[in-house]
């Protein structure tokens, strides 16, 4: 009954965010003689925010149509390579005119990012991806909004997810680099390894950011909330089925507004003020700031349904249950066994401020993944990052962007030193160093000097 309360406030908001829309143009447009009267550029900001507090949010578009490659201005074409009922595997495909510069991309290596479907939309990646296209070829997974999915498609579950991944690292082919970026990290992990156990090969690198491992260590607000409350609550209390004007009516989802009303109530006083800023920046003229958080909130205010199935066995397998670092995970009745991955090469990256995915719970990635050499596992805290800083903003750009890279570079055939360690890495960055850690005491010293 909730998600049909909220569709008819929405109905009804909508006529009043358009009239807001329009009116505040009115008083904004140099032509219009209501731009002269006083205050007018006031009313113009209240009604402006009024709008965007009150419109309804579409899923964004990536609109990634070209990158800078060393200088040369490479066009690029997003492709579907797979469509599946919830997920699409989407191809951001390079061209050029310049022949040695496409030589040169031919070789370079190929990466799918596995997207989190945990709310928001994949395009939360997209300055992720945009880097990543300067020195790869880059494959995406595109979660489709489960109210978009008739019920005809059948349930989706933790074990489809992994599925999925299995089959997109099959459909690229043994050279692929799998980036994995917060939930995805722990499905990621048991599809590689329920790879390795079938003597199949695996990717040549895993890099796994900011995700819930072993969601025990330092446990967040998150992580809370999943252990505090028994299974029974979350099936009884956030689950509803998608109503009658949209294709997957009937489907039970976990609703995509709840998910925004928990993200938003997790910093509530970081939202106020930047939407006052907002405002301020209106009023004053400062139209490269508004556009900024207008680009932030059209990403961060679109969210999805994720379908029930997943987002309970979520729950109960990653943060009740902890079934992964227990071993007793079992996907379609196989084992998920970690320590059979051998021939893959091993990146955790944590965000030193993370209050979504604590300190260590990425890193335990490492205590499960003992067949892999000490020499290929490596581990990187970026310094003063929080969650979205470690895949995008300045701190990804100039800091975490080039361990990755290099970490990529050099676990790659045509590399000259194999298992080198991944490169020099800017001072905002611990240097991504060889696992086992050092001792918490001595972690907590390194920390207090920087």
């Amino acid at each position: 009954m909730l998600y049909q309360v909220y569709e008819s406030q929405r109905a009804l908001l909508s006529p009043f965010a358009e009239f807001a829309s329009a009116t505040s143009k009115l008083y904004s447009h140099p032509l219009s003689p209501f731009a002269h009267v006083p205050s007018a550029q006031r009313i113009s900001a209240g009604l402006d925010l009024m709008h965007r507090l009150s419109k309804d949010y579409e899923k964004p578009q990536f609109n990634i149509t070209n990158v800078k490659v060393d200088g040369v201005d490479v066009a690029v074409q997003e492709q579907v390579a797979i469509e599946k009922p919830f997920c699409r595997l989407l191809r951001f495909k390079r061209f050029t005119d310049d022949l040695p510069m496409l030589t040169r991309m031919k070789d370079q290596p190929i990466v799918l990012v596995v997207a989190p479907l945990s709310g928001h939309h994949s395009t939360l990646l997209r300055e992720t991806v945009r880097e990543l296209l300067r020195d790869h070829k880059v494959f995406i997974t595109d979660w489709t909004d489960a109210r978009m999915v008739p019920q005809a498609a059948g349930p989706f579950h933790l074990d489809d997810y992994v599925a999925y991944v299995q089959e997109f690292i099959r459909h690229i082919g043994p050279e692929v680099n799998v980036i994995s970026v917060c939930q995805p990290t722990v499905p990621v992990l048991a599809a590689i390894s329920l790879l390795a156990s079938k003597g199949e090969f695996t990717p040549r690198t895993m890099t796994m950011m900011g995700g819930p491992i072993d969601a025990r260590k330092s446990p967040t607000s998150v992580n809370n909330l999943a252990t505090n409350k028994p299974h029974s609550w979350f099936e009884n209390n956030v689950i509803y089925r998608v109503p009658t004007n949209y294709p997957g009516a009937g489907r039970e989802v976990y609703p995509g507004f709840l998910q925004h009303t928990g993200f938003v109530a997790m910093n509530p006083d970081r939202h106020l003020s930047s939407h006052y800023d907002y405002f301020l920046d209106l009023v004053r003229g400062d139209d490269s700031s508004a556009e900024f958080h207008r680009d932030f909130y059209d990403e961060y205010n679109a969210v999805l349904d994720m379908p029930a199935e997943y987002y309970l066995d979520t729950i109960k397998v990653v943060f009740q249950d902890f079934s992964l670092v227990n071993g007793t995970w079992s996907v379609n009745g196989q084992l998920v066994r970690p320590q059979d991955i051998t021939t893959s090469s091993l990146l955790t990256i944590e965000g030193e401020l993370d209050d979504i995915s604590g300190a260590g719970q990425t890193r335990a990635a490492h205590d499960l993944c003992t067949g892999i050499p000490k020499a290929r596992q490596f581990h990187c805290d970026v310094v003063g990052a929080g969650h979205y800083g470690i895949f995008s903003g300045r701190r990804w750009r100039e800091n975490v962007y080039p361990t990755v890279r290099d970490f990529i570079a050099s676990h790659q055939p045509a590399a000259a030193n194999g298992a080198a360690d991944a490169t020099v890495v800017k001072p905002a960055v611990k240097k991504a160093k060889p696992v086992p850690a050092p001792a918490p005491a001595a972690k907590k010293a390194v920390r207090r000097r920087n």
